[in-house]
């Protein structure tokens, strides 16, 4: 996605010396203590979404979507067709086939109008607010998540068995239009643990680094970004084995 600009969200102690074009940081004021990492990382989610909707009437009508990812991902796809095939949803998450967790927060993408933004925001303060009431004891990078779910189960209506089939859904959650994409394609890792590995796709867009893999990173970064080829790096990912936290 070469034309797509990266924003570092970061806390303002941190020190990043970046010289590339279309990256910019933008540090912002919270509570950076690794037992509320988790959280400040909603809030400030939140506050991006705030400083979004103040730019957005001096764009005058300029569109511009966002995808907020876990540090340890990497897009090897243009994820710009999701806003394009999918144009009614506001706020866009991640699932896999996990009775306890079925969603990861590593990938939220935000339709870029006004009213995806505002939506957006809602939708996130609510899971901050569950987050404060109920998981502020959950293991430290499993709240937000936890959070997730119990916001979207709460909808009477909503059906948790459709996290079985890995095909990409709309529902309306708490007046925000949410799409639900399969981890499959957009935030794709190895299954954990020798044997169980039953195939690797080929359309994947998204890789997400989880737990031992993140030493695999770099290498496997540049690997792809000489060859450009999808599956060999994807093989390569998979030579990190079992890790005991694969969240």
């Amino acid at each position: 996605m070469p034309q797509s600009n990266v924003i570092i969200l970061t806390d303002p102690e941190s020190d990043f010396s970046l010289h590339q074009n279309r990256v910019t940081v933008l540090p912002i004021q919270g509570e950076y203590s690794r037992d509320k990492l988790m959280l400040q990382r909603i809030r400030s989610y939140i506050t991006f979404l705030d400083i979004r909707l103040e730019k957005l009437s001096q764009e005058q009508g300029r569109i511009t979507h966002f995808i907020f990812s876990d540090s340890d991902i990497a897009v090897i796809d243009d994820l710009g067709q999701i806003f394009e095939k999918y144009q009614d949803f506001h706020v866009a998450l991640t699932f896999r086939n996990n009775k306890d967790q079925p969603l990861n927060s590593g990938f939220i993408a935000v339709r870029g109008t006004r009213d995806g933004i505002l939506r957006a925001r809602t939708f996130l303060q609510k899971v901050l607010e569950v987050y404060s009431s109920k998981y502020m004891t959950a293991s430290r990078m499993l709240g937000d998540q936890l959070a997730l779910f119990w916001v979207i189960k709460s909808d009477a209506s909503f059906d948790a068995k459709r996290f079985s089939k890995a095909q990409a859904f709309i529902k309306e959650i708490g007046g925000a239009s949410v799409l639900f994409l399969p981890c499959a394609t957009y935030n794709w890792t190895p299954p954990e643990g020798a044997g169980q590995f039953h195939g690797m796709p080929l359309d994947v867009k998204v890789v997400h680094f989880k737990g031992s893999r993140k030493r695999l990173m770099l290498e496997a970064w540049n690997y792809f970004s000489s060859s450009a080829d999808i599956s060999d790096m994807l093989c390569l990912i998979l030579k990190s084995g079992r890790t005991k936290y694969d969240f």
